[in-house]
């Protein structure tokens, strides 16, 4: 695992960053199939995702900014977020997880960082599973969220079609222990004798 930078600061994302979070995001979208979105968007587009990220509760944005100070402004080297997993009620105690990374930003432990802040956050929330999709082939994805416990559970094949050509995505999940007991219930499979 690369060493994680103690210089890099998390904090949740605030309206400042979402030209920089938006930067990010259409890197990913351009030119990679990380992600099936597949035209840009611009920061007004992006707005209400930002703000559907409160400081608080199941569903976070967490920036990583450089020390390192362009313009005054600090750096943004990335983001973790947790966000519905499927609209529907019964699945209020289930988050779908990513990160992205700024180019440049990848390899440095960043992710890393950005993790262990989000789901010490998560910690303290009334959540019980996290959920990962991954487009397939992406390595670093997958040795990052096994490293925190994550296991693979399906793989949908083809399920998504982006510059020319069908891609997998392949589904992990986390088993979420809460702080505050809700979620801390014992998984019934297990419960059967």
């Amino acid at each position: 695992m690369p060493q994680i930078p103690t210089e890099v600061q998390v904090r949740p994302g605030v309206e400042a960053d979402l030209r920089a979070l938006t930067d990010i995001y259409n890197h990913y979208v351009l030119e990679t199939a990380l992600t099936f979105d597949t035209a840009s968007f611009t920061p007004r587009e992006r707005l209400p995702w930002l703000r559907s990220h409160p400081q608080d509760g199941p569903h976070r944005l967490l920036v990583a900014l450089d020390p390192d100070t362009r313009h005054d402004t600090p750096h943004v080297l990335g983001y973790a977020t947790s966000g519905p997993y499927r609209p529907k009620a019964a699945y209020s105690t289930s988050v779908e997880v990513s990160v992205y990374l700024a180019p440049g930003a990848t390899g440095r432990g960043v992710g890393t960082l950005l993790y262990e802040e989000l789901f010490e956050a998560l910690a303290g929330e009334d959540v019980h599973r996290a959920y990962a999709a991954i487009a397939r082939p992406n390595e670093p994805s997958v040795r990052l969220h096994a490293a925190f416990g994550f296991r693979h559970v399906g793989t949908y094949t083809e399920v998504g079609r982006k510059f020319g050509r069908y891609w997998d995505v392949s589904w992990y999940e986390k088993v979420l222990i809460s702080r505050t007991g809700a979620s801390a219930s014992r998984d019934p499979a297990r419960s059967r004798r």
